[in-house]
């Protein structure tokens, strides 16, 4: 099982984990190139090495409009320091998101989920409805950088599994826009609720709303380094220096064992016309599901309904279960919990005479599956005029 585990013993940003990951790829430039070629409004990634106690790594900064971040920009309870300029609503991010950035559709549902995890969390530390936030922390365009860069280098990685150490927060105090907060700030400690942490022996601000919101939305689990045969590691530089070596740091490998647990979680109803049930569907994707699915069932008065049933992560659950209740008409859920045999994932490249094809290869268990994705075959079809089948006949599946 292909499973990324992150050590979060110095806490975790935004920056941090994609400079972590960013080691774990091997075509960084390329990653960086294409990163840039988004079109995020003024932004730019760049890449240089860093040393801290003595560890090489890698730093990532985001320059805006050419610069990077400096202290002569407002210092914010993030733990960054960012333009005081530009706020963002949660809609102004959607849009750029939705409709600017020319990525597939589950790196979008990604980016928006931790978008939505830090916009809840200060909605409820500010008291005000989640409309009417504005991400003076967390809504400048180097955030949004930040985080799309990390919903890709998770894409391209891959992990069947994702096990995140506890997680080290600080202690003492910072100062941000509205004063003086506690470490950790109140969004970054809504965001970690449920999950372990611990305060540690460096006084600051070690763990960002920005990098909980990631933690959280791609954790499996939490807990300590499972035996693994580790394949690669990747050290992800913050900007200050500490007693102890200020990074994240990321290990891929193999590990035996292809199980994990997931909620289940369903609902009848039989006053949804389908369009309406497709924009839930949709929605509940969107929340962090791991799978959507309905049953067609006869209900009481011999009414015949549907079954709405959702598979998703434990740490996710909570706002599951406030979507199922707000795009939906029921007014119950029931809950279940599964243990999952599962093959390990990952994706792979094929040739064909119409260029490559991204495969996605399965295996466990004694099996070994490997199949074209849909996108690929269905742009191949409709380039070429041919059928589906023409397209995935001329795969070459050879070393995949």
């Amino acid at each position: 099982m292909r499973t990324l585990y992150i050590d979060c013993g110095m806490g975790a940003a935004g920056d941090m984990l994609t400079a972590a990951l960013l080691e774990l790829i091997p075509d960084q430039d390329k990653f960086i190139a294409e990163f840039n070629a988004l079109g995020l409004p003024g932004i730019r990634m760049e890449q240089e090495t860093s040393v801290k106690c003595g560890i090489t790594g890698t730093h990532v900064s985001m320059l805006i409009d050419g610069e990077e971040e400096g202290e002569e920009h407002h210092h914010c309870h993030d733990g960054h320091e960012h333009h005081h300029h530009h706020h963002s609503g949660l809609a102004d991010i959607e849009h750029i998101v939705s409709h600017h950035l020319p990525l597939d559709q589950r790196i979008k549902d990604d980016i928006l989920v931790v978008f939505g995890l830090i916009a809840q969390a200060e909605s409820q530390v500010h008291g005000m409805p989640i409309t009417d936030i504005h991400f003076h922390e967390v809504g400048t365009m180097d955030a949004v950088a930040d985080i799309t860069a990390a919903c890709m280098l998770m894409d391209r990685i891959r992990p069947c599994e994702v096990i995140v150490s506890p997680i080290c927060t600080g202690f003492g105090h910072v100062h941000c826009a509205h004063g003086i907060l506690p470490v950790p700030a109140p969004a970054t400690a809504l965001i970690l609720k449920d999950i372990p942490i611990y305060s540690g022996r460096i006084e600051g601000e070690l763990c960002t709303p920005t990098g909980a919101a990631l933690l959280r939305h791609f954790a499996t689990r939490f807990g300590q380094m499972p035996a693994m045969s580790v394949k690669a590691i990747g050290y992800g530089m913050g900007k200050k220096d500490f007693e102890a070596a200020n990074c994240v740091r990321a290990m891929l490998g193999e590990r035996g064992g292809a199980t994990d647990s997931v909620i289940g979680l369903c609902c009848n109803v039989d006053d949804m016309t389908g369009e309406e049930i497709g924009f839930a569907m949709d929605r509940l994707f969107a929340e962090g599901a791991k799978d959507v699915y309905t049953v067609p069932i006869g209900m009481k008065k011999s009414r015949p309904g549907v079954m709405i049933c959702v598979i998703c992560k434990e740490s996710d659950m909570d706002r599951i279960v406030h979507a199922m209740f707000r795009y939906t008409t029921t007014i119950g859920i029931r809950k279940t919990s599964y243990d999952r045999f599962v093959l390990s994932r990952e994706e792979k490249k094929a040739s064909s005479p119409y260029g490559p094809v991204r495969i996605k290869r399965s295996e466990g268990y004694g099996t070994i599956r490997a199949k074209a994705e849909y996108d690929d075959l269905e742009r191949i079809a409709r380039a070429n005029n041919i059928s589906l089948a023409e397209a995935a006949e001329s795969i070459e599946f050879d070393g995949v």
